[in-house]
């Protein structure tokens, strides 16, 4: 692996982690700027279905994050990043997901537990989400499991 693919998986490995603090921390703006103008994100039909295109998956994530609850009160903690990269501008990967509660006096804390299989592209210069899916394994199992791009 030469220094610029190591490079390259810092930068969407960074990328999938800003998902999670702009998602937790509910800041549309932030979370919506992740995505090309063409994405989608795959969420199943327990979660909406598929959103094609960043105004609808700003308008999609608005309405579900946009509550009472406070920020961070959700924390999607993702491990185990496996990116490969498929050409100078595409690449997928897949992390495992950890979604935790964070609200005081809950019994658990743990809210599900999935893969996000994501590709992503390069736009300009900047790294981007162009599909994401997760695959559901716990509580509601729906896995697809891995894809060839």
């Amino acid at each position: 692996m030469t220094l610029e693919e190591m490079l390259i998986k810092e930068t969407i490995k960074e990328l999938r982690i800003m998902y999670s603090h702009y998602f937790d921390g509910k800041d549309i703006d932030g979370l919506a700027g992740l995505f090309t103008e063409d994405a989608v994100c795959e969420f199943g039909p327990d979660y909406g279905g598929d959103w094609v295109g960043r105004a609808q998956i700003r308008e999609n994530y608005s309405a579900y994050l946009l509550t009472d609850n406070p920020p961070f009160e959700v924390l999607h903690s993702v491990t185990n990043p496996w990116i490969r990269l498929i050409d100078d501008d595409t690449a997928n990967g897949r992390w495992y997901l950890h979604d935790l509660r964070t609200k005081e006096g809950e019994d658990n804390p743990l809210i599900l537990y999935g893969i996000y299989d994501d590709l992503y592209k390069r736009i300009d210069g900047q790294w981007l989400i162009h599909r994401t899916r997760i695959d559901f394994l716990w509580p509601k199992r729906h896995y697809t499991g891995f894809r060839e791009f």
